[in-house]
C-alpha cells in the first residue's frame, strides 16, 4: 500500500475510482480540521460547527450527485454549501481566527473546488 504524499497515511483502493472533485474536497476537509483546531474556544460551539456542517454537506452532495441520475438540483445545492462556506472563512479571517496565510490556501481549495463544480453545472445543462 502506498502512503497518502505527506500525511504517512495508507492510501485508500478505492480512490481511483472516486470523483476528482470529491479527493478535492476530503483534501480541504483535512486542510480545515488542522486551521479549525486552533479557533478560540468560545468559537468551537458556534462557527467551527457551523464551517464543519458546511463542508460535509458539501462532501455529502459531491458524493450524492455523483450517484444520480438528475443532478442539477443536487449539484445547485452544493454550490450553496460552497458559498456559504466561502462567506464562513472569509469572516474567520475578518475575525482574526484564521491567519492569513491559511485563509490564503483555503480560499484557493475553494476556488478550484468552484471552478470544477461550475464546469461540472455547466455539463448537466446540455
Amino acid at each position: 500500500m502506498e502512503e497518502i504524499e505527506g500525511y504517512g497515511l495508507p492510501e485508500d483502493p478505492d480512490d481511483e475510482e472516486e470523483l476528482l472533485i470529491v479527493k478535492k474536497i476530503t483534501e480541504m476537509m483535512e486542510y480545515a480540521y488542522l486551521a479549525l483546531a486552533q479557533f478560540p474556544r468560545s468559537e468551537k460551539q458556534a462557527m467551527v460547527a457551523d464551517i464543519k456542517r458546511c463542508i460535509d454537506r458539501l462532501l455529502e452532495r459531491a458524493i450524492e450527485a455523483n450517484k444520480k441520475y438528475f443532478k442539477k438540483n443536487t449539484l445547485q445545492e452544493m454550490d450553496v454549501e460552497l458559498a456559504k462556506l466561502k462567506k464562513y472563512i472569509r469572516l474567520a479571517y475578518r475575525l482574526k481566527f484564521l491567519p492569513y496565510k491559511k485563509y490564503k490556501n483555503w480560499t484557493a481549495m475553494t476556488k478550484e473546488i468552484g471552478r470544477m463544480l461550475g464546469g461540472w453545472i455547466k455539463s448537466t445543462k446540455r
